[in-house]
């Protein structure tokens, strides 16, 4: 298939900038492989679609806020510094974005805060036109550094959403399950689980599992070639632990029984892990994945997933789970129905 497959107008659409107030009034589009049949309820609605014995595989990462706007040594020039990923926590290395790159070089000092939660950085390397390898000149524990992070920091919100990001986003742009700091953008289809839900489900004998998957800026970054097998997907930190790959073999034997996938990073994880026998394997690492149609899914028998942006790697992903035809007649539908769609929006279940 081609990038162009992919295209499709958003103009006009419904594309929010904040969630639901209740995450789980969201609607659902609930997409059925075998029956070609599509049906509009609510999130809420989901516990129907599970049976006793299905397990639920949910994205525990957690977004930390990375954006820091800070002053350059001397000059007080006003700078953004973008966070990306954590290098060597012992020596505080962070691997980041700047602008404006061309003032920002090798040697500078950055300053953000002010008073007791004052931080300092130095600029270390050079990686791309906009990256840059930073230390953070602190002398205390990575914890207390996390923390002064956290209040000088502002969530990486999608970069189509125009506003400034506020306090509130670091409560909203976070999932339920979130308790493994090191993302750069939220496992959305996992946005619209609460507390309550996920008891509601449980109470059917459906068990929820961890995997963890820090998503990287690149879930963002623009497919530019036409040709797919050209892309090149940016690598991310994954776990799966022994008890979750032990669960989801256990259940793959029981044909009765299925394997949901709560979100995209969910789905690369999982499938990343497949050993030669078509089972899971436990392990950490780091995947570059890129799913798109045709792919032969090992483990994933059904998907959680919101509606994604044109030509992204994520609607190419939910388009090999579902089919091609299939999700885009699905979309269309999503647009007359006025659904919301992107990173605060609805969500759909293909099984």
């Amino acid at each position: 298939m081609k990038l162009t497959d992919f295209r499709y107008e958003i103009e006009g659409l419904n594309i929010p900038d904040t969630p639901l107030e209740q995450r789980d009034e969201a609607r659902l589009m609930v997409l059925n492989r075998a029956e070609q049949t599509i049906e509009h309820r609510k999130f809420s609605d989901i516990h129907e679609y599970l049976n006793e014995g299905d397990v639920v595989i949910y994205n525990n990462t957690k977004v930390f806020p990375a954006r820091l706007n800070g002053k350059k040594e001397k000059t007080e020039a006003d700078i953004e510094v973008f966070l990306l990923r954590e290098l060597q926590p012992e020596n505080m290395l962070w691997d980041v974005l700047v602008e404006p790159a061309r003032k920002i070089r090798i040697g500078n000092k950055l300053y953000f805060g002010e008073g007791e939660n004052e931080l300092m950085a130095e600029v270390v390397d050079n990686t791309t036109s906009r990256g840059r390898t930073i230390r953070f000149l602190y002398d205390g524990p990575n914890e207390d550094l996390y923390s002064k992070l956290d209040i000088l920091g502002k969530m990486p919100l999608p970069p189509y959403i125009e506003r400034e990001p506020r306090d509130k986003d670091k409560e909203q742009y976070q999932t339920v399950f979130a308790t493994e700091r090191g993302a750069v953008a939220a496992p959305t289809a996992g946005l619209h689980f609460t507390d309550e839900l996920i008891e509601k489900v449980k109470e059917k004998g459906v068990e929820f599992l961890p995997v963890t998957l820090h998503i990287g800026w690149g879930t963002f970054r623009n497919v530019e070639v036409e040709d797919l097998t050209k892309h090149r997907m940016d690598s991310e930190n994954y776990f799966i632990s022994k008890d979750t790959s032990d669960k989801i073999n256990t259940t793959l034997k029981k044909k009765k029984n299925k394997v949901v996938a709560v979100g995209t990073s969910v789905v690369r994880a999982i499938e990343t892990s497949v050993m030669a026998s078509g089972m899971s394997k436990m392990g950490t690492g780091w995947t570059d994945k890129f799913i798109y149609p045709p792919y032969q899914f090992k483990i994933t028998e059904a998907l959680i997933t919101n509606f994604h942006r044109p030509e992204s790697t994520l609607l190419m992903l939910g388009a090999a789970f579902a089919g091609y035809d299939f999700l885009m007649k699905a979309y269309e539908e999503a647009k007359e129905q006025n659904y919301r769609l992107f990173s605060f929006g609805d969500a759909m279940l293909i099984i």
